[in-house]
């Protein structure tokens, strides 16, 4: 499955959806004819009140976290991010900044462009922060939640800017959480592999990167980031399956750069080496050659060198780059893996102790 990074440029065009209404029959069993039963207005007045109740939920939410969804111009590309604190930090995309330096940010409440520049940019998590020049009176920090408790089957909204229309609202679920996703390269993505990420059923549409994924306590639990594509249909969008950035990595990260103006502990593993995929005799992927190798770096020292060919790491086969970044990310910094490989007609096996990105 492929994901693509959701952002969104400034020249768009927007399909009406269709005006036909769905027409749904409910069919049950009938015991015979007679009046209906005393409970049923009762039962009705239950629902009405259970809808009215997740109703007033939703706006409540929407109240406390809208204002803390802003809307980044990036040159010719429109993104969203999170007030992050009260200093005027906001945490978004690396694809929605992209080599941008300054950017236009437009709040919720609709007051004037705010003007903002780049504290620093993470490409390898997909994570940026950028600060508001003049910070305005009543900015409003978002509440941040615990990725501990996020639960496939919460109900969830994402909050952006999607293909530009700013302060939007979707609403869905937690679909399931801990996918490993490889983000692409073109269209303005960053091409890293995201651990951990949650996936949702909300809506994620481009111009979402870097906005909200909230609980309904009103809680940030993660920034949508992907929205996967269909390779079958000519890449065109999945609808229902996105893909957002656990809340403990935009933490991480986030306090890092506001801290230190860089990410100075990735918490990501690493192999040290530069390589490319191979293919067998029937052109299929088959390994990953390495090209180089760090002077004192893992693989290195367990003694891989250029030309070997890496088929698996610790349970993972390992076909392509890809693969292989997917099978670290599931891996600490300083964890012994065994890597098996080939080198010229022999397969060999390592144990490598893993260093950091």
């Amino acid at each position: 499955m492929d994901a693509t990074p959701s952002r969104s440029r400034v020249r768009r065009s927007l399909t009406p959806l269709a005006a036909g209404a769905a027409v749904i029959a409910l069919a049950g069993g009938c015991a015979g004819p007679g009046p209906a039963p005393s409970a049923a207005p009762a039962q009705q007045a239950a629902v009405t009140r259970s809808a009215g109740d997740l109703e007033d939920q939703y706006q409540t939410v929407i109240r406390d976290v809208l204002p803390s969804v802003v809307q980044i111009g990036a040159g010719d590309a429109l993104g969203s991010g999170i007030v992050y604190d009260d200093k005027g930090h906001i945490v978004t995309n690396a694809h929605v900044v992209g080599s941008e330096k300054t950017f236009d940010v437009s709040v919720a409440t609709g007051e004037k462009v705010l003007k903002a520049s780049l504290v620093s940019s993470y490409p390898e998590q997909d994570l940026a922060v950028v600060k508001l020049d003049d910070v305005p009176d009543g900015l409003r920090a978002a509440k941040f939640g615990d990725t501990e408790k996020v639960e496939v089957g919460q109900i969830v909204l994402a909050m952006g800017s999607p293909l530009g229309l700013s302060s939007s609202v979707t609403q869905g679920i937690v679909s399931a959480v801990g996918r490993t996703v490889s983000e692409g390269s073109s269209g303005g993505g960053t091409g890293a592999t995201l651990a951990d990420m949650v996936q949702t059923s909300a809506a994620i549409n481009p111009g979402n990167s870097g906005g909200a994924l909230v609980n309904l306590d009103s809680e940030v639990i993660g920034i949508p980031t992907l929205a996967a594509t269909d390779s079958e249909q000519g890449g065109s969008a999945a609808p229902g399956i996105g893909f957002a950035i656990p809340v403990s990595m935009v933490r991480t990260v986030a306090d890092q750069i506001i801290e230190s103006g860089k990410v100075t502990d990735s918490g990501r593993a690493a192999l040290d080496i530069t390589g490319r995929t191979v293919v067998d005799d029937d052109y299929r992927p088959a390994g990953v050659a390495i090209v180089s190798v760090e002077g004192d770096g893992a693989a290195k020292k367990a003694g891989l060198r250029v030309g070997d060919v890496i088929t698996r790491l610790g349970d993972a086969r390992v076909t392509t780059i890809t693969s292989l970044s997917e099978a670290l990310a599931g891996e600490k910094p300083g964890e012994k893996v065994e890597v098996r490989y080939t080198r010229g007609d022999s397969t060999r096996t390592a144990e490598v102790t893993l260093g950091e990105i």
